[in-house]
């Protein structure tokens, strides 16, 4: 269940409420007069399934309230109540299928913003997948992956992509390749710096790699994996049962492809490097085509359901 609070001006409450009643999905409906101070006015509280959520917070949002007034969604983990489950069971479709795209824009918006932690984690994965490349040692490589947060940024492309959002697309665009570009410097520093003390070697680089030669070597597995992840870590984002934008996409390799790229470009190994710089974009891609088209088709598949499904109204 979801539970929502709105302030809305007093002359305009008498119109949320007939709008919640009427509305599948929802109950529990409190409404505390004149609660409000800033802005000022009313407060109307109730829940609603997850899957009548989008559309209520849609309809709210077309109403204006979110300018003159305040919508506040929370999730609630537990609600022991009959009317709850009376909810549940008459909103279409099921509530791990919803998706809630003012959430989903809101997470993505969060997680793709260019800053100093960004940087600094994406930069720490790298360097981790440096030394794991260079020891070839697969462990290291996905606790790079685990650590990199590169996926906020893809994410917000393809949310940006399905909802038509230039300015999120701009920002998240910004992030991944200003992000990856400043890792991938940090990480040719690194490389010297360990070459100079005697731990990074030339011939350990180019020496037999079994478990991370793949990194430099592109194939259409590499785009099959990264579809794959893709699908997997957008589901991750929008069901109800996982959100965590760390850590979906560890079956890929893009932190690990860029760190390979960048200790390779520290001694000039340009195969190398032109290598790993495709299995990267070629990664990048995958994700964000596979992302994009997993939005689509929930958005269309919801649609269609909620269509097929919702009784009419019984409100006036």
């Amino acid at each position: 269940m979801l539970h929502l609070r709105v302030i809305v001006p007093a002359d305009r409450t008498d119109d949320i409420v007939r709008l919640v009643e009427g509305r599948v999905g929802c109950t529990h409906l409190a409404v505390l007069s004149g609660a409000a101070r800033d802005p000022a006015g009313d407060i109307v509280m109730f829940d609603a399934a997850r899957e009548a959520g989008d559309e209520v917070i849609a309809e709210l949002r077309s109403m204006g309230l979110d300018d003159v007034g305040a919508i506040g969604v929370e999730n609630v983990d537990l609600t022991l109540s009959k009317r709850a489950e009376e909810a549940e069971k008459e909103a279409p479709g099921e509530a791990a299928d919803a998706v809630l795209w003012e959430q989903l824009s809101d997470a993505t918006r969060e997680e793709s913003t260019l800053s100093v932690t960004y940087i600094a984690f994406l930069a720490l994965a790298t360097m981790i997948a440096a030394c794991g490349v260079v020891l070839d040692n697969a462990i290291l490589i996905v606790g790079a992956m685990a650590v990199g947060p590169e996926f906020g940024p893809l994410a917000g492309i393809c949310t940006a992509l399905v909802r038509r959002a230039p300015s999120l697309a701009w920002r998240s665009l910004v992030a991944l390749l200003v992000g990856f570009a400043a890792a991938m410097a940090i990480t040719v520093v690194f490389s010297l710096f360990m070459d100079a003390v005697g731990l990074f070697s030339m011939d350990r680089l180019n020496g037999e790699r079994p478990n991370t030669g793949f990194i430099y070597a592109p194939d259409w597995f590499s785009f099959v994996v990264a579809i794959l992840a893709g699908v997997a870590g957008t589901l991750s984002l929008t069901s109800s049962k996982s959100g965590a934008l760390v850590g979906v996409a560890i079956s890929v390799t893009t932190v690990p492809a860029a760190a390979n790229a960048a200790v390779a470009l520290s001694y000039g190994a340009f195969g190398q490097t032109r290598g790993s710089t495709e299995q990267l974009l070629l990664n990048l891609l995958g994700i964000i085509v596979a992302g994009t088209l997993t939005l689509l088709f929930q958005k269309a598949l919801w649609s269609r359901r909620r269509r097929r499904e919702a009784p009419e109204p019984t409100g006036p």
